[in-house]
């Protein structure tokens, strides 16, 4: 059963335990109760949390992706932190043939509730058969069937199909609250005026935000300007960055070696769109040192060598195209045909000493909650 935080806990067990919801009853606080509840699970040992664990970035710790409910199921994706994603905007095309926003690593769930009804149904993931099962569920709880009433009226639950629309609306609105998203990293401390970066970090920022000098805030800027309050580190594009297949993994899941994942154009609101294939959203990189391992698959483990990865495409040094996870070069990308070039060449080449600055900058967007995290890992 996963872990709950010692302040959530306290709420679950509250809306849990109590027959009938308190007048205060929100929106948001049964979507706690709901987040952190491994009933909606067909083995009922899974909840929301256990793959979007809070305690360690709303990410999974596990592994380079996760087990299923059932016990024996591993996905073939990393997931993705649940962290501000809610400042992800609807699924939409940019421009054409470019897009960008929604949820999951291919945009597949246009908004937060769309992704929010999505695991529970998941074979491999919380396993329940259909939307029914899972109102079937809601109503063993008294406390739910009395907040839903509250909340959505007295004939909520005559309709699963609304029920469990009401369930994921509800979660939704947990996902959108301050817990997910407080903006109180030490870079976000430092532009206010209340902290201070080191040489290091202040080199990594700079580096970060120029293009003369990196490419990085070529996909992970959203805001026009550096040092902008609320900046989410994502553009939320999607890229190809020719990341290589992840064999170690597959071993694990079984999904067999050279099994192609199609990325966003399995996105069916895409359509026919070979330009598509192999591209992902670009993520955050808020509490990106703390919500390892990297890439769409876990391919790689640690944040540095991911900046490594990057620096490939712009080294013409054999030597600087070695993954240190491995002793050996990069493997070739997953899908070659669609690779970002354009973005990836922009910029000259970086050092050690480039390369650890913008590590020590990408520390400095963690959580202040999960500060001690990287105090442990050092």
């Amino acid at each position: 059963m996963t872990h709950v935080p010692p302040l959530c806990a306290a709420l679950v067990s509250l809306s849990l335990l109590t027959a009938a919801p308190a007048a205060s009853e929100t929106l948001e606080s049964l979507g706690e109760s709901l987040f952190f509840d491994v009933n909606l699970s067909q083995n009922r040992s899974e909840s929301c949390a256990s793959c979007h664990d809070p305690e360690h970035g709303f990410a999974d710790p596990r592994g380079m992706a996760s087990p299923g409910d059932d016990g024996v199921s591993i996905g073939d994706r990393n997931a993705p932190t649940a962290a501000y994603a809610h400042f992800a905007p609807v699924f939409f095309e940019k421009a054409e043939g470019v897009w960008a926003g929604g949820q999951f690593l291919d945009g597949r769930a246009a908004t937060l509730e769309d992704q929010a009804g999505g695991p529970p149904l998941n074979p491999i993931e919380m396993g329940m058969t259909d939307a029914s099962a899972v109102v079937d569920r809601l109503t063993e709880n008294p406390a739910y069937v009395a907040a839903f009433k509250t909340l959505f009226g007295d004939e909520i639950f005559s309709d699963p199909d609304e029920a469990y629309a009401a369930m994921t609306k509800a979660i939704a609105a947990f996902e959108r609250t301050d817990l997910f998203s407080p903006f109180d990293s030490k870079y976000d401390r430092y532009i206010r005026g209340e902290a201070e970066l080191t040489r290091e970090e202040l080199l990594g920022e700079t580096l970060f935000f120029s293009q003369q000098f990196t490419n990085c805030n070529v996909c992970h800027q959203l805001k026009p300007q550096p040092g902008t309050e609320g900046e989410t580190f994502t553009n939320y594009e999607y890229h190809n960055i020719g990341v290589p297949e992840n064999l170690e993994l597959r071993a694990l899941n079984g999904v067999a070696p050279g099994t192609l994942d199609q990325g966003l154009a399995s996105n069916p609101q895409v359509g026919d769109a070979p330009q598509t294939v192999g591209r992902y959203k670009v993520p955050t990189l808020r509490n990106v040192a703390v919500t390892g391992p990297y890439m769409h698959n876990g391919v790689f483990a640690d944040l540095r060598t991911v900046v490594l990865f990057y620096n490939t495409y712009n080294t013409k040094s054999e030597a600087r195209k070695i993954n240190p996870e491995t002793g050996d070069p990069f493997r070739a990308p997953e899908v070659s045909e669609t690779v970002s070039m354009e973005e990836l060449t922009t910029g000259p080449a970086l050092e050690d000493r480039e390369i650890d600055a913008l590590v020590a900058f990408m520390k400095t967007l963690t959580d202040k909650r999960y500060e001690p995290l990287l105090e442990a890992a050092n």
